[in-house]
């Protein structure tokens, strides 16, 4: 891996508006991309009737959010009983004639003329499927992060959004951040010149994975539905502790490992900085021992994106692992971090690295909320509102009045959201391409058709590309 920099002269940092507005153009198309037309708005005082499905974890708070909207709860739905009623007796102190269901297929069929949008926080492989089944009833939906489990799924729910209209957002929650939009006005102004290479890493997992399936099996807890939990996956045993509540991340049949999990967030910020579009080359460079169901305790996967614009080609590194894991993770090395080296110590958790010809920008944070550049010549990072080649770059992406309000204003109004589906989907099928390559296997050169969703060199990726989804789970 080459990680200097191209050797430049260090250029000013002024410039006109002109230049900016020159530099910006490509940052204009990408909003324009991001901020499809809504037809079908609710209007500002419309009762907007929601149902949830999924109401544990992430989507405990996610219901709590659509309230605080202003979101008439109808229905909540999670397959678990003792979860769906804990969540149920609070919300139905406010909407006493709230409905319980286990089965979102069921919830849909019975109440789709009553419902006017979906919230979806299931595990990642019902994402999908219960996306696609309530979008194309006409229904705006709100779904976690990642958006679906598959290529193929994301190109689906990217033109079902188109198709009927609808008002979308990904549970990306980084995405109203007000230091991620600033980011990526930095970048696209020009401050740290052409961007050439991008870092990521990630401090996950911290749940199971690198392991081979448990044997054996043990008696379904009576609260939970384990066939309604398995969904479009294929069948397997329920075993204890292994997959239900939060262990199904590392399994390839239910997760996204690492990269589908935190990708989202972390790959958010430069995904728009850089106009990365479709990777024409993904591989899987390194990883620890590789499992048949489950994802590798670490990895390291290469992107290449070709020119785009006047933007030179460039290549994505993505790391994993869990620092604290005897397993050594991979991490970035040499001079894409000495500065961060010099100004931290140690290299962060996680991070985001954007190495451009006349300086770098650098987030430790995952969800982008800050960032520090240092241009060449600098030894360390100092902080984006306190830089003097940040100052100048004016304001040119509106800042959020909150991640759920937006998806709530979209519906209302047609303001879109800053990460509905047409961005959303986009992004998450390049991330899910990450793990189509470490399926494939270690050091497969995998060229990728973006429009076509197919690698000409290894023909075995399709099997990956696509989920055979189980009788009776086709959305």
């Amino acid at each position: 891996m080459q990680n200097n920099m191209v050797a430049t002269a260090l250029q000013t940092n002024s410039f006109t508006r002109r230049q900016f507005l020159r530099r910006t153009a490509l940052a204009a198309g990408a909003m324009t991309l991001a901020f499809p037309s809504v037809s079908r708005v609710l209007g500002a005082n419309s009762r907007i009737n929601i149902a949830c499905i999924g109401v544990g974890g992430k989507g405990d708070s996610d219901v709590s959010d659509a309230i605080n909207c202003g979101g008439q709860i109808v229905a909540l739905c999670d397959v678990d009983q003792k979860t769906l009623d804990g969540k149920a007796k609070k919300v139905a102190e406010k909407f006493p004639q709230l409905k319980r269901y286990r089965d979102y297929r069921k919830l849909l069929d019975e109440l789709g003329k009553d419902i006017d949008a979906v919230t979806i926080s299931t595990p990642d492989h019902q994402h999908g499927v219960a996306a696609i089944r309530a979008m194309k009833m006409g229904k705006h939906c709100f779904c976690q992060k990642p958006l679906v489990q598959t290529v193929s799924e994301a190109r689906q729910v990217r033109q079902l959004a188109k198709d009927k209209n609808l008002a979308t957002q990904m549970g990306n929650q980084g995405s109203a951040e007000s230091g991620l939009r600033r980011a990526v006005e930095i970048v696209q102004a020009g401050v740290i010149g052409k961007p050439l290479e991008l870092h990521v890493w990630s401090n996950r997992p911290i749940w199971p994975q690198g392991l081979d399936r448990p044997a054996g099996q043990d008696p379904v807890p009576p609260e939970l539905d384990w066939d309604l939990w398995l969904g479009p996956a294929r069948k397997r045993p329920y075993k204890k502790g292994a997959y239900h509540p939060f262990a199904w991340r590392g399994w390839y049949d239910f997760g996204t490992g690492a990269l589908g999990d935190m990708a989202c967030h972390t790959v958010n910020m430069p995904f728009r900085a850089l106009n990365l579009g479709y990777p024409n080359v993904v591989e899987c460079e390194l990883a620890s021992r590789l499992y048949p169901e489950a994802f590798p305790k670490t990895s390291r996967i290469r992107f290449e994106f070709p020119q785009r614009g006047d933007l030179p080609p460039l290549k994505f590194w993505w790391y994993d692992g869990k620092p604290a894991d005897p397993l050594k993770p991979l991490r970035p090395q040499g001079d894409a971090i000495h500065e961060i080296i010099a100004t931290y110590d140690k290299l962060p958790a996680s991070g985001a690295l954007i190495i451009g010809e006349k300086g770098k920008v650098f987030s430790p944070d995952d969800y982008g909320a800050r960032f520090f550049v240092a241009m060449k010549g600098s030894s360390e990072y100092v902080a984006s509102d306190q830089h003097e080649a940040c100052k100048a770059v004016p304001q040119s992406i509106p800042r959020s009045p909150g991640h759920m309000e937006e998806w709530f204003r979209m519906m209302k109004d047609g303001v879109p959201a800053y990460s509905n589906f047409d961005i959303a989907a986009y992004l998450t099928e390049i991330i899910l391409l990450g793990c189509v390559a470490l399926r494939v296997g270690e050091g497969y050169r995998m060229e990728w058709d973006g429009p076509n969703m197919r690698s000409p060199n290894l023909p075995a990726a399709a099997q990956f590309v696509k989920r055979d989804n189980r009788r009776g789970w086709n959305a």
